[in-house]
């Protein structure tokens, strides 16, 4: 291969330096200050407040607290479950699979949990809704089974708690519940 001439490598190198001095003198001029003393990447692609909302979210800490206590009060009955907490958006946040529960119940655990905060209400109360709704069962990811139980902070959704694996749909419910009771003490 051919090195190219003097002439071309100089003008190739006047123009990297040229563009790396323009893009300097750009990344300089967006945190100039600008007139009353706010910088301009501040402002630059920013929302403003009133177009912002601003959610409570249950901590990890918090989650783990919730998981903890439903598992602990399905193993005082002597039941192999598995339980997720869900956070406001129905992400997982934690899941835990007790000793002996089926493989079934980790997801329906999680499915639980969903359709609880994304309700904001107990799933054996939604399960009774779909008598008069019965399509509400078609939405991706719901569970509608006893056994999820949501976390609210001022009457809003924080979270949920869901469980699964125990003979009953009350029982899941019953321990989900010992896990928001958590949080409360």
């Amino acid at each position: 291969m051919q090195m190219p001439s003097k002439r071309i490598r100089i003008i190739t190198g006047a123009t990297v330096l040229a563009a790396v001095g323009v893009t300097a003198a750009g990344a300089v001029a967006v945190a100039a200050p600008e007139k009353g003393g706010k910088a301009a990447a501040a402002t630059a692609g920013q929302a403003t407040s009133q177009n912002v909302v601003t959610t409570d979210h249950l901590t990890i800490a918090a989650a783990s607290k919730a998981a903890q206590a439903a598992l602990a009060a399905a193993e005082k009955a002597n039941q192999h479950v598995s339980v997720s907490v869900v956070d406001r958006n129905g992400n997982t946040l934690v899941t835990l699979r007790g000793d002996g529960a089926g493989p079934q119940s980790y997801k329906a655990a999680e499915a639980k949990a969903f359709t609880a905060v994304s309700w904001n209400a107990p799933t054996s109360a939604l399960a009774k809704r779909l008598e008069q709704a019965p399509t509400l069962k078609d939405i991706p990811g719901t569970l509608f089974l006893a056994g999820g139980a949501p976390v609210q902070t001022k009457g809003a959704p924080v979270a949920a708690v869901g469980v699964a694996g125990a003979p009953s749909g009350d029982l899941d419910e019953q321990f989900a519940q010992a896990g928001v009771a958590a949080l409360n003490g």
